[in-house]
């Protein structure tokens, strides 16, 4: 295999998987995520509410003993670089991460492609209820915490005052759909890799985290949330087995799949 034409890490079996009809992917994908951005905006009109349940998200966390996310965003702002960098990182990383890797199992991995897309689109399903039922102001507009709207401050920011913002809905917080996705990222290439450095793709997801809360863009509890969802639907929709015949690194032999073999010794 030519390590070249995959990612720092992703070393696993050839997929032998039909692919999808490309055309249909597209439509699908880009589908889901009109409807996801247009449920958020059929959520809107519940400030008030919204102001209320970001109290007592906040108070629930203090009472949880969870750590202030005043913690992470002190830290972002020893340096205005930094800060800034995070800021670049919520606006640019989140949806195009989420393309490359769907663009990546699609080519590669097209068994695995076909059970992410499948979780990502359950999850992101699910997400469109909680602005229905539970419209969350994000941190950064919660006053009395000390937080500071850092996109506002030092830039760059992807949302215009919210009276004004007609492209997202702010009182959208929860879930976390920039950490459920990352999560979901390193979880697929985990599942469809073979290296013994894919553990460190978690770092994508953690790196978020920190973002997310850094930013005052979500609270903690915004990122369990969605980790509980994704949770969910990875228990629900299983990924799929490697099932096919692999040369084994160093030598040219080639390695039987352990369910071949088993058929063989019955």
């Amino acid at each position: 295999m030519n390590a070249r034409t995959e990612p720092a890490g992703a070393k696993a079996e050839p997929d032998t998987t039909a692919r999808p009809p490309l055309i249909r992917e597209f439509l699908l994908v880009a589908g889901l995520f009109l409807v996801y951005k247009l449920g958020r905006r059929l959520a809107i009109g519940h400030t008030t509410e919204a102001f209320h349940n970001a109290r007592r998200v906040w108070h629930l966390e203090r009472a949880a003993h969870l750590p202030h996310e005043n913690a992470v965003q002190s830290a972002l702002l020893h340096g205005e670089t930094l800060v800034h960098l995070a800021n670049t990182y919520y606006a640019t990383v989140h949806f195009p991460a989420t393309v490359v890797f769907l663009v990546w199992l699609y080519v590669r991995r097209p068994a695995h492609y076909v059970w992410a897309r499948r979780v990502l689109a359950v999850v992101t399903t699910a997400a469109l209820v909680l602005p229905f039922t539970f419209p969350l102001a994000p941190p950064r507009m919660l006053t009395g915490t000390g937080l500071v709207d850092t996109a506002r401050v030092y830039g760059p920011s992807v949302y215009g005052p919210p009276s004004s913002d007609h492209l997202s809905n702010q009182f959208a917080a929860m879930p976390s759909l920039h950490f459920g996705w990352a999560l979901m990222v390193a979880v697929g290439l985990i599942a469809a890799t073979r290296s013994r450095w894919r553990p460190l793709w978690l770092l994508h997801p953690a790196l978020t985290l920190l973002v997310i809360t850094g930013t005052a863009n979500h609270y903690w509890l915004d990122a369990l949330v969605a980790t509980g969802m994704l949770g969910l639907a990875l228990a629900v929709i299983h990924p799929p087995r490697h099932t096919a015949t692999t040369a084994r690194r160093g030598t040219g032999r080639l390695t039987t799949p352990e369910p071949v073999l088993a058929g063989a010794a019955r």
